[in-house]
């Protein structure tokens, strides 16, 4: 059973902590087949045998054997797909018109019975925000682009919130979220509106950010392994890469059952792997795109999980 892990380009990512890498390394110790391929060797057609042209590799692993030290490609050849392939799809978002054709293309392959992980069509149906914001125990949340709907959500919020946060559906990494005052954010949510060229997500600031934010993978319905990610002082965004510290976590029994719930329901749209991100017991996000960070809850189990996903593939 071959995988082939479908990634950015290599100078996109960052080889150090890279998820995708590390779950390649480590199919590959284990004796597994496994090759990568990037959007510019994808292509389909509908007659007959799909070919595709994918790419061996090598890498090491810090002494921690954990961290990535080094990953490179090999070299390159064209197989022909059959239905005990597994591609992973491991593209990271914004979820554009350009990813959207994507997995339309790896759609066609599911019809032909090859696996795909996440699920295109699983993908496509869940938005990563819009889904939590519909679960029980969800941080309040308007989307939209009229600014009078707008005014009329802040105005209703009760408790008054001590600030709102403005982000975007569709990007990642904290790209494009903003903190403002309840006062005089409007002009911004105008301005944003025009920039992203569509809806707005409206929230209250939510307090507990500032104690950290959780981030919990699953993978085929079980918990594999969570951290707490804790800012700067300072700041409200729980980015490891702008200087967030992290470290093993337990979730509440609230915050797992909603957890399990929302996997159980995934699952059945084949979507196996899910990182959540949680603020106190609210799930705030379902990563279902490129769930990421295998590398640092890794780390801070001191376990590789890549081995974990693998013993449950």
């Amino acid at each position: 059973m071959r995988q082939l892990l479908l990634i950015d380009p290599l100078e996109k990512l960052n080889v150090k902590k890279d998820s995708s890498m590390m779950l390649g390394l480590a199919m590959q110790k284990r004796g597994i087949e496994v090759y990568v391929f990037f959007e510019n060797d994808f292509a389909i057609h509908n007659q007959g045998v799909q070919k595709l042209t994918v790419h061996t590799f090598k890498g090491t692993l810090k002494e921690d054997q954990i961290y990535l030290a080094s990953f490179e490609l090999t070299g390159s050849k064209v197989i022909e797909l059959n239905t005990t392939d597994v591609i992973h799809m491991r593209l990271d978002p914004p979820f554009d018109s350009r990813y959207l054709r994507i997995l339309w293309m790896l759609d066609h392959l599911v019809t032909m019975g090859i696996k795909v992980m996440n699920d295109p069509r699983g993908i496509m149906q869940f938005n990563e925000k819009l889904y939590a914001y519909r679960k029980e125990g969800a941080v309040a949340s308007f989307i939209g682009q009229n600014l009078k709907l707008a005014q009329q959500f802040v105005q209703q919020l009760n408790p008054r919130p001590s600030a709102l946060i403005l982000k975007p559906m569709d990007l990642y990494s904290g790209i494009g979220v903003e903190k403002l005052p309840t006062t005089g954010w409007e002009k911004r949510f105008e301005e944003k509106v025009i920039e992203l060229n569509g809806p707005v997500i409206v929230q209250p600031f939510v307090e507990a950010v500032t104690r950290g934010e959780i981030r919990s993978l699953y993978f085929k319905g079980v918990e594999i392994g969570t951290i707490l990610k804790t800012p700067k002082d300072g700041e409200f965004l729980s980015n490891i890469a702008q200087g967030a510290t992290f470290g093993t976590h337990a979730l509440t029994k609230v915050a797992r059952e909603r957890c399990e719930e929302i996997v159980k329901e995934l699952m059945g749209y084949g979507v196996d792997w899910v990182a959540f991100d949680i603020l106190g017991e609210s799930v705030t996000e379902v990563n279902i795109t490129c769930p990421g960070l295998l590398v640092e809850v890794s780390y801070a189990l001191k376990k590789n999980l890549a081995d974990v996903v693998i013993d449950m593939l």
